[in-house]
């Protein structure tokens, strides 16, 4: 069966140490994930389709990234999502303005996002990461869009994006 295998990870290992007059305290946090997939579509923890692409975005300017249909993997297969499974989004270091990501108000893919106009502003060298391994609906034409802006004036932004996704709602 054609389809995506890996997995997506998230690593905490922090140690916050102190000082006191008996001693010096110390706290310890550590948190792994991590999201196996395999091939197929007919349950959690599976993906058949990802697309990954450097992109940029000009100078005041955003786009809509449409998640089902207009995109095309490295194949040159038409993205047609039905869920998607993780959104993987990474300012180039380069850039001076933020790449904002939002839920439009037309036609928006609701996803991670609450309501219309939330999102989240990623500042030049950082990244921002959503993962559902049962997956956040697609509904063409009407729940579909991601919006990806540059924050300012004076210069375009890049970012990478990379989207895992099912065929079929599981």
């Amino acid at each position: 069966m054609a389809g995506v295998r890996g997995s997506i990870a998230l690593s905490l290992d922090l140690t916050d140490a102190g000082s006191g007059d008996l001693g010096s305290p110390k706290m310890r946090v550590s948190v792994s994930k991590a999201l196996a997939l395999i091939e197929g579509t007919d349950a959690t923890n599976k993906a058949n389709i990802f697309f990954a692409d450097t992109r940029t975005v000009a100078i005041s300017a955003n786009e809509n990234i449409d998640l089902s249909g207009a995109l095309t993997d490295a194949f040159g297969a038409s993205i047609v999502a039905a869920e998607i499974v993780a959104i993987y989004i990474e300012a180039a270091a380069a850039n001076v303005n933020s790449v904002q990501v939002t839920r439009p108000a037309s036609n928006g893919f609701i996803g991670p996002f609450m309501a219309t106009g939330d999102g989240v502003s990623i500042k030049p060298g950082e990244y921002a990461l959503f993962v559902s391994q049962s997956g956040w609906a697609v509904t063409a034409a009407t729940g579909d869009l991601l919006n990806i802006a540059n924050s300012g004036a004076g210069t375009s932004v890049t970012y990478d994006l990379v989207i895992v996704a099912r065929t079929v709602a599981a």
